[in-house]
């Protein structure tokens, strides 16, 4: 597939690593020769310097050729990469993507306007890494989560801490022991991340103190798995979020509109803090302070929070005021952190959660890199798998027989399957039927055989 980038800020340069990983023919354009030189360091890519609505250089690029064009410069107005990407399909791009910085280009009627234009897809890194941390909280008993069917069937992952009732336990005896207390429990263990790599269990695989472990339930389910797990819900009626980042912003302004008892947002910028008393929604708090400060943290009372969100912008700044967070006593931890090397690490120091723009974007984009099967696409931290929700389609290859005489791919597996109004875990009897929304996890290596099986 080739693809053209434009843009090779944060996401733009992860999109084009990841995407030349997967085996496509990428080019990035970009008008800084420095982030055009810190690419070319470290991805095995085509580039070009200049500016990217000048049509000679779109069509330089190749774009009478291209799969795919995604404008994500994140310097310039959301206008050029719109100008941009819609330029691109005329002159021969199938589809094209752009970053946007306005929400209200996502409204409906909005979208639909864009796309009658000729334009695929828009997204909003900001408003998506939002939206994630509003679903954290709602599903605070898991590090992380993912929804199918409106919930019908549930992705939850849970760390397993030294005290853990499962530590040496296997596969096999761990669904003997849930179903034994909770009858009523659907479940499957997907994938279990251990120390940075992801495994995909089989019944006798062990576990270890620090797995996370991905388990796919019906939505009934998850109350019994997070009994068993000794994972309590956190009843989140307090929230404080450390920076007025535009991330922060969003989530502020959202949780403004739900039952929230007490938001609070802080900031380094005096400035800042001003424009953010005037523009929030006045139920929102705000102070003005430096949240690498303990003291300051617990003159503002962060003890009686029941979760603390850093989107600072700044990486150590998020994890460390988190992990002080959690020695204080705050029930649920999420930070924002964009380096993916701190992601573990991140982990490791106790924080609950993390969102990362760069890996929510991804989910996006690279759906659109496979087949029109795929429903959605989700990577999650901690782990280099990908989530994908299929739809079978007629004679495909996953619909001629029952799973286990499928020749499905060793480093994937299914979960779980949606059929109408019903929902089911799946085992090696059950029969993929056409139309079925099939939940999928899979590693990286793998991705590319699952989708051949479900056209």
């Amino acid at each position: 597939m080739k693809i053209i980038i434009e843009g090779a800020g944060q996401v733009g340069s992860h999109l084009a690593k990841m995407l030349s990983a997967e085996g496509s023919e990428i080019t990035v354009i970009d008008p800084d020769p420095e982030r055009i030189r810190a690419l070319m360091s470290t991805a095995d890519v085509a580039t070009i310097l200049g500016q990217p609505s000048k049509i000679g250089l779109l069509t330089e690029a190749g774009c009478a050729h291209a799969d795919l064009f995604i404008a994500v410069n994140p310097t310039m107005n959301q206008s050029v990469n719109i100008v941009s990407a819609l330029l691109a399909k005329k002159l021969g791009t199938k589809r094209v993507i752009a970053r946007i910085d306005d929400e209200a280009y996502l409204a409906p009627e909005n979208k639909l306007l864009f796309k009658d234009m000729g334009l695929d897809m828009m997204f909003f890194p900001e408003k998506s890494a939002s939206d994630e941390i509003l679903d954290m909280l709602r599903h605070s008993a898991a590090t992380d989560s993912m929804d199918f069917a409106r919930g019908k069937l549930q992705l939850a992952v849970f760390k397993l801490d030294d005290d853990s009732p499962l530590l040496d336990m296997n596969v096999k005896d761990f669904a003997h022991a849930v179903k034994e207390k909770h009858p009523e429990a659907e479940f499957r263990i997907v994938a279990i991340s251990r120390g940075g790599k992801t495994i995909i269990p089989s019944f006798d695989t062990h576990f270890k103190d620090h797995d996370y472990l991905y388990i796919i339930t019906l939505r009934d389910g998850l109350p019994a798995l997070t009994k068993f797990l000794g994972k309590d819900k956190v009843d989140v009626r307090r929230v404080m979020i450390l920076g007025g980042s535009e991330i922060g912003q969003m989530v502020a302004t959202r949780l403004a509109t739900q039952k929230i008892d007490d938001i609070k947002i802080i900031d380094i910028d005096a400035q800042k803090c001003r424009k953010l008393s005037e523009n929030l929604p006045d139920v929102v708090s705000v102070a003005n302070g430096d949240v690498r400060n303990t003291d300051f943290l617990q003159e503002e009372d962060i003890r009686s929070y029941h979760a603390v969100l850093a989107v600072t912008g700044h990486d150590e700044t998020n994890i460390l005021s988190c992990v002080v967070a959690k020695k204080l006593g705050v029930p649920r931890v999420i930070a924002q952190v964009e380096n993916l090397e701190y992601v573990r690490l991140a982990e490791e120091m106790g924080v609950d959660s993390v969102v990362n723009k760069k890996l929510t974007t991804a989910s996006r984009i690279f759906k659109f890199t496979l087949s029109d099967k795929v429903r959605s696409v989700r990577y999650m931290s901690g782990t280099d798998a990908e989530v994908l929700e299929y739809t079978a389609a007629p004679g495909s290859r996953i619909t001629r027989g029952i799973l286990k005489d499928v020749d499905f791919p060793a480093d994937a597996i299914i979960g779980g399957v949606i059929r109408g109004g019903d929902s089911f875990i799946a085992v090696g009897h059950s029969q993929i039927e056409p139309y079925d929304r099939v939940a999928v996890f899979a590693l990286p290596d793998a991705v590319k055989d699952v989708d051949k099986l479900f056209r």
